[in-house]
């Protein structure tokens, strides 16, 4: 049931608790989620998180604590979130990619009381970042934790030295040893009662909060986004029904779940279907592809550039991927459901003030050639407008100008801010994306608006150069302004230069001369390789760095 309001009165469980014990007595033996060789059933994920959320009761966690999660996709982080759920506590997804630093920032900014975290993870030792972000940690020989540098942080629980990678933290000493550790946790817990246990999920409302998720912080300090539970599982609720998802699916999904589109988008969207999640951390294509064969996804969502390089490897050709009949990761999907171009399929706008996708369709076929680049519309309970930026008029059909947006579904607000700094006076929340609408109520994206390019009166849209490049040199490029003295600023682009391929600036300008304005075309063309390229631990592209990197190439 598409619902505009939190509480419509279909009997959704608008808590996680009450949505979790349904599904639990709905689909028990089934898979919620395989992760390579990790799998957590239904009946698993309410035995297991039942028995960590009566562990953070014993030390003193309960109603609106934070308690932070730096675990990679899996069992570990899924039990974790439905814990803290349970009693009525707050998530707080930490980015697998955080450095000791910045750890040290989302622990005090989000208030953090305390922490579950893996041991490690790929080349991240997680202790050891946590000693370098509260040294006290490093020096304590059992918890509570008393930190003049971390004075919210109590308990930090991490996995067992069993779990530690070859050359990561097992030498046991402070903020490592036994007590330390997840299984110490569970210990405790068996000192408080399923009665009392209860009684805390029967305590947590629709309107409580759920979850902060940080944005990536490409422009500033990470904003934590503050999500409720009724809010955010009517949201997807709507957005499971736009794209059929049901009991029967089986989604594949490359977001990290500490991101507002894996966390909410797959994570909690697979829940309230009752379908099944699949994921993988294989550090190989063949391994990747393997899961995927085994586990036969029927749906495909995440991030395009991050399953680009499965179709390069050698085995890819036999791979069995028949099963695959929707989603947006093109590249995995079969020919018969694959689209000859792209920009004729609505595209999604998600945001992590959205919750996720905020303008969608549910129309999943080709387009006709007028709507090329669709975004599609507000998703149900949103209304957007766009609006001119510098004078905050609202604008008609073919006008570009900000998006603005309002609604229930809409976040909280931002951890720590005051209200003004996520909405105006009337609610609206200004996105800073430029977009344009058509006279059908379609919408079209046009850019950042902080990332349209000014030069000599003319805008220039980034993301146009970077299609024109892609199209005719089938080349990645990230394209900027850089400041000049007569032209305000002039385009330049970096573009990605695989092995074995060349580039010769001067020839892409001039095909690229015959799709673009004369001002369009780069000024400046910087072939570069891929792991030259600058990034942040988010894993997004570091454009500071990288307009230096073009500045220092002129």
């Amino acid at each position: 049931m598409i619902a505009t309001t939190v509480d419509a009165g279909d009997g959704t469980p608008l808590t996680v608790p009450a949505l979790l014990r349904r599904q639990a007595d709905r689909y028990g033996p089934r898979v919620l989620l395989a992760c390579d060789e990790d799998v957590l059933t239904y009946a698993d994920a309410d035995r297991r998180s039942r028995a960590l959320a009566r562990g953070l009761l014993a030390v003193g966690a309960g109603r609106g604590t934070h308690i932070g999660l730096l675990h990679p996709n899996g069992s570990e982080f899924v039990v974790g979130w439905l814990a803290v759920a349970r009693i009525g506590a707050v998530s707080v997804p930490l980015s697998t990619f955080s450095t000791g630093a910045e750890l040290r920032t989302l622990l005090r900014n989000a208030d953090i009381g305390v922490l579950l975290s893996a041991r490690s993870h790929r080349s991240h030792d997680y202790v050891a970042a946590l000693r370098d972000a509260v040294p006290e940690f490093g020096e304590a020989a059992a918890p509570p934790l008393l930190a003049p540098s971390m004075p919210v942080l109590r308990h930090v629980f991490v996995g067992s030295t069993a779990d530690a990678e070859p050359g990561m933290a097992t030498d046991g000493g402070g903020g490592a040893g036994p007590a330390w550790e997840v299984h110490a946790l569970l210990t405790r817990g068996t000192e408080v009662g399923e009665d009392v246990a209860r009684a805390a999920e029967d305590a947590v409302h629709a309107s409580d909060r759920l979850v902060i998720v940080h944005t990536s912080g490409s422009t500033s300090v990470p904003k934590g986004v503050i999500h409720t539970h009724g809010a955010l599982i009517r949201h997807l609720a709507n957005l499971n029904e736009i794209r059929r998802y049901t009991a029967d699916d089986v989604l594949f999904s490359n977001s990290p779940f500490f991101w507002i589109g894996g966390f909410a988008y797959a994570l909690l969207g697979t829940l309230l279907a009752g379908g099944r999640l699949v994921c993988s951390n294989a550090p190989s294509a063949a391994g990747v592809l393997d899961v995927l064969e085994r586990e036969r996804p029927t749906m495909v969502n995440g991030y395009a550039q991050s399953v680009a390089r499965l179709p390069a490897d050698p085995t890819f050709a036999r791979r069995d991927l028949s099963s695959i009949r929707r989603g947006n990761l093109y590249a995995l999907m079969p020919s018969d459901v694959r689209p000859a171009d792209p920009q004729l399929r609505h595209q999604m706008l998600g945001m992590t003030e959205t919750g996720s996708v905020c303008l969608v369709s549910e129309d999943e076929g080709d387009q006709p050639e007028h709507r090329r680049g669709s975004f599609g519309r507000p998703a149900p309970g949103f209304e957007a407008r766009i609006v001119d930026p510098e004078d905050g008029r609202v604008l008609g059909a073919g006008e570009v100008g900000e998006l603005w947006l309002r609604g229930p579904f809409l976040m909280e607000g931002y951890y720590g801010r005051e209200r003004h700094e996520a909405f105006d006076a009337d609610g609206w929340y200004h996105s800073g994306d430029l977009f344009v609408v058509d006279d059908e109520g379609f919408f079209y994206f046009k850019g950042r608006g902080g990332d349209v390019i000014k030069t000599a009166g003319a805008n220039v849209s980034p993301l146009e150069v970077e299609a024109a490049i892609r199209d005719v040199a089938e080349l990645t490029a990230h394209v900027v302004g850089l400041p000049d003295a007569a032209r305000g600023e002039i385009v330049a682009a970096a573009v990605r230069v695989p092995p074995g391929r060349t580039v010769d600036p001067d020839g892409l300008r001039r095909r690229l001369a015959e799709r673009l304005s004369a001002y369009k075309v780069p000024r400046r063309i910087v072939p570069i390789a891929d792991d030259e390229v600058p990034t942040m631990s988010s894993g997004k592209i570091d454009m500071t760095a990288l307009k230096e990197l073009l500045r220092a190439a002129g």
